[in-house]
């Protein structure tokens, strides 16, 4: 249990990739972690791509950034959806300005992009977003995961055992 006692977001918006999702908010809690899931409504069903659903636990506006200790974005089309709220890019920039862990996977490097945190880093994504991810002046390097200090970033669903390891490292440091 590396994780207990630490907090998590969890964003989601419709049409997330269910593994991307799931798969980071199971490995979480079983390493003790305490993860919220966030969305724009409390208490509201969001559907994953393949049907998966999952129920929010707070609004955007409920969760207030500094009482957490990381931040996860799914991929599917929920980041093109999540990256609209003004609220999620204050979170993403809070959690970035407090160098607190931020994991992205697939196309969640959108939210990123839109939270201009992204110049300089290096990271790793769906090939599909490679040149946005470059465009917002990333460092894109085709790898199942790659850390940056505290931004944690990985490519599809068969890299998530790559990923979460990583997400975990860095949130135990």
């Amino acid at each position: 249990m590396k994780l207990k006692g630490k907090k998590i977001i969890q964003l989601v918006s419709g049409d997330f990739e269910d593994l991307e999702l799931w798969y980071p908010v199971l490995r979480l809690r079983e390493e003790g972690a305490e993860v919220h899931i966030v969305g724009e409504k409390a208490d509201e069903e969001y559907i994953g791509k393949y049907g998966v659903p999952i129920v929010t636990d707070f609004s955007f506006g409920d969760v207030n950034p500094e009482n957490y200790d990381a931040i996860l974005v799914p991929g599917g089309w929920s980041p093109d959806k999540l990256r609209r709220y003004p609220e999620v890019i204050h979170m993403i920039k809070d959690m970035n300005s407090h160098t607190k862990p931020i994991g992205q996977i697939c196309h969640a490097g959108w939210v990123l992009i839109s939270a201009k945190i992204l110049n300089g880093v290096k990271v790793t994504s769906t090939p599909g977003i490679k040149d946005d991810m470059e465009n917002a002046g990333a460092v894109w390097v085709n790898e199942p995961v790659v850390v940056d200090g505290h931004i944690v970033s990985s490519r599809r669903p068969p890299d998530l055992p790559d990923y979460m390891r990583a997400f975990i490292d860095v949130m135990a440091e």
